[in-house]
């Protein structure tokens, strides 16, 4: 299998894959030498029933009968042991494959998840890998390891008779066109069958996300009738392809059996006119059925094979696609200052810029709450401050270093995030709250305080080793909320960034998270918040107004609410933007 022409590799050895593969070379190699003497021992029948029939029935001795079964059954011992050795090889060499790539393809899938935005959030290349594994341990392989050994064979074929020689060679063609056949007849059909299923696939995660909704307004039916246009499409072209491989399969066994019987009519003809003994006919049967047998093997499981590479393909694409970076050197621990610097954010998907040239600075120990109408570009900006979006100008810096240069292994534990759409994991109530890293319980009590739901937390079920399970659960959505609000306060957050964090809180839940904001103010905490209800605001110290991804108002918060409430139907946009940074916080106030 080689890589595609698009991969953008410039050769096999240079790809990702290719390397993986390379490193596992040695024991392919050994395979192939198990192979060797495995196809030896494969000879032991056809000799057997020539010396049978030459030696022992001629003969009419019954000790050369014991001796020659005994030394067939040791062999046929022997090459059992060497097939499984070869197989455990394999094996051994599969489990090696997936422990190269298995992370790197994991960390790439999440990676192309990032940089799409979710769009192209598929688990697939795992799945292509997993076929992988599956190709490199099954009967499909060994056909390829056995093919090569095939000249034996039609060497022995001639040395019997060249009769036997030619019609060994003008089967071997046969069976050869009739691969190649299978290949030109199933290749399309099979390539658009898995592209139809992994859209299948794609549409029926979006559904079951949006199940409630579904059901809620009888959308039930008509999506599933979508579904199943998918789906029958895609068997349809699965069927196509299989009517084809199954004939040409047929077609393969059913000339490989025929010319088998029609050898043994050879071999009768040629005994007949003493050109060969009976043992030499029934030998070059025999020997016949063995030689072709790699390439009827190899018909019958092309489809396996077609699979395989197509996985190969994919996964080649997507390492190409995202290569391998080497973690930067740590920085020291961020005290929090952010400076924005003519950003401009165009994010996944989209054809035009959502943030447009903005120029800011937070000082450390700063509370900025960001307002504005929706598709503002209020959540797209926090996204870029995170470096969930690259830049596509400008760029975004923690304590003077581009945020797409920290090591996010090491900025994660200073950055506390909370998502408008809040998603927990799978995992115990305890381990949500600790990032799924080393669980101190002395800190995941803290975070759990510092968001009011410890309290909350000891009334579930088994507390905090209370199991979630698809987002939540057993939680309301104001309880999954608050528990992501906890999870964002875990360890010691130099930045914490709440996008909406009350949209989905009651009274009780509002004065809790006041209460938080009181206190992260308190240490000194860089804070930024999205927000539309006004009680947030009186928690921070400035505002940042944007609309059409243009900040249209940014200071302290008392003189930008004042400038709102002057005008009855304010337009930011007409007013001109700022050529030097807003710079809000300490420094500006001093």
């Amino acid at each position: 299998m080689t890589p595609s022409q698009g991969s953008g590799r410039s050769s096999f050895a240079e790809s990702d894959l290719g390397k993986a593969f390379a490193a596992c070379k040695g024991s392919f190699l050994f395979a192939g030498f198990f192979s060797l003497f495995v196809n030896l021992l494969l000879l032991v029948p056809s000799f057997y029933m020539m010396a049978v029939y030459d030696k022992v029935i001629s003969s009419g001795s019954e000790s050369t009968l014991y001796m020659l079964t005994l030394i067939t059954v040791f062999l046929f011992l022997v090459m059992g042991g060497l097939e499984w050795v070869r197989s455990q090889i394999l094996i051994s060499t599969s489990t090696r494959l997936d422990q190269l790539l298995g992370n790197r393809v994991f960390d790439s899938v999440f990676a192309q998840a990032l940089a799409t935005g979710g769009r192209m959030a598929t688990a697939q290349p795992l799945g292509d890998l997993l076929q992988l594994r599956q190709f490199l341990t099954g009967p499909g392989l060994f056909a390829f390891f056995d093919a090569p050994w095939m000249p034996i064979y039609l060497v022995l074929m001639f040395l019997f008779h060249w009769a036997f020689g030619v019609l060994a060679v003008v089967s071997a063609i046969v069976l050869g066109v009739l691969a190649v056949w299978n290949e030109l007849a199933t290749r399309s059909h099979l390539e658009q069958a898995n592209r139809e299923a992994a859209e299948a696939s794609q549409f029926t995660q979006r559904n079951l996300r949006n199940a409630e909704v579904i059901e809620a307004m009888g959308m039930h039916e008509p999506l599933r009738a979508r579904w199943q246009q998918k789906q029958m499409k895609m068997l349809s072209l699965q069927g196509q392809a299989s009517a084809k491989a199954g004939l040409i399969s047929m077609l393969g066994k059913t000339y490989r059996l025929t010319i088998q019987s029609l050898a043994l009519g050879l071999g009768a003809y040629l005994a007949l006119h003493k050109e060969i003994t009976p043992g030499l006919m029934i030998g070059g049967s025999i020997l016949l059925g063995r030689a072709l047998a790699p390439l009827d093997l190899m018909i019958s499981n092309w489809r396996g094979f077609l699979t395989a590479r197509e996985a190969y393909h994919r996964l080649d694409r997507l390492l190409a696609a995202v290569p391998e970076r080497e973690p930067p050197m740590p920085l020291p621990a961020p005290r929090g200052r952010i400076a924005l610097e003519q950003l401009v954010i165009v994010p996944p998907g989209a054809q035009e810029a959502v943030i447009k040239g903005i120029n800011l600075v937070l000082e450390p120990g700063t509370q900025l709450a960001i307002i504005g109408p929706s598709a503002a570009g209020k959540s797209t900006l926090v996204r870029g401050i995170l470096g969930l979006y690259r830049p596509a100008k400008g760029c975004v810096r923690l304590d003077g270093a581009d945020i797409l240069h920290w090591d996010r292994r090491q900025l994660g534990q200073y950055i506390g995030y909370l998502p408008q759409d809040v998603e927990l994991l799978d995992g115990t109530v305890s381990e949500n709250i600790a990032r799924f890293g080393e669980i101190d319980p002395e800190k995941v009590v803290a975070a759990a305080r510092a968001a009011g739901i410890h309290d909350m937390i000891l009334r579930l079920p088994q507390g905090y080793d209370t199991r979630l399970l698809g987002n939540g659960g057993v939680l309301s959505a104001g309880q999954q909320q608050r528990l992501g609000l906890a999870r964002a306060l875990h360890g010691d957050p130099r930045v914490v960034i709440l996008d909406e964090p009350n949209s989905n809180l009651d009274q009780a839940g509002d004065m809790a998270l006041i209460a938080t904001l009181a206190e992260l103010k308190r240490q000194g905490k860089t804070v930024i918040i999205i927000t539309h209800r006004t009680n947030m605001l009186a928690q921070v110290d400035n505002v940042l107004m944007l609309v059409d991804g243009q900040v249209a108002l940014c200071g302290p918060r008392d003189e930008v609410l004042a400038k709102l409430n002057q005008a009855q139907q304010p337009q930011p946009t007409a007013q001109p933007r700022p050529v030097q940074p807003a710079r809000i916080g300490q420094a500006a106030s001093s």
